[in-house]
């Protein structure tokens, strides 16, 4: 069973950064397209950005300019670059590995903005 973790999360102002990883278990990493989404209690599960197997990038426009994902697939971890965090960004945020409709999901980690 692949495993997968997120760490990173913790508390933040207004303004701040951070930077979140996901490592995955196995030996398929560099197969896996992969992506941040995030949640929160008021809103369902969103994609955040998200990168192929070609290093292809998407973001949702809320994060445009201010987040960057990338991945090491000889370390089998993706990252979540989060700067200039604004409070409507707290949430818990989720990777994702997804391969042929096969989907893969870590616990999540909280990220947290004070205003």
């Amino acid at each position: 069973q692949l495993q997968v973790v997120e760490s990173g999360g913790d508390l933040v102002q207004s303004g701040g950064s951070l930077r979140l990883s996901c490592t995955a278990s196995g030996s398929r990493f560099r197969f896996y397209n992969l992506g941040w989404y995030r949640q929160t209690p008021e809103k369902q599960r969103e994609l955040v950005a998200e990168i192929t197997t070609g290093g292809d990038t998407n973001y949702a426009d809320a994060v445009k300019g201010r987040f960057t994902i990338s991945r090491d697939n000889a370390k089998k971890t993706m990252y979540l670059q989060m700067n200039g965090l604004k409070p409507e960004d707290t949430a818990v945020y989720y990777c994702n590995l997804h391969e042929w409709g096969v989907n893969f999901w870590g616990q999540g980690t909280q990220v947290t903005v004070s205003s």
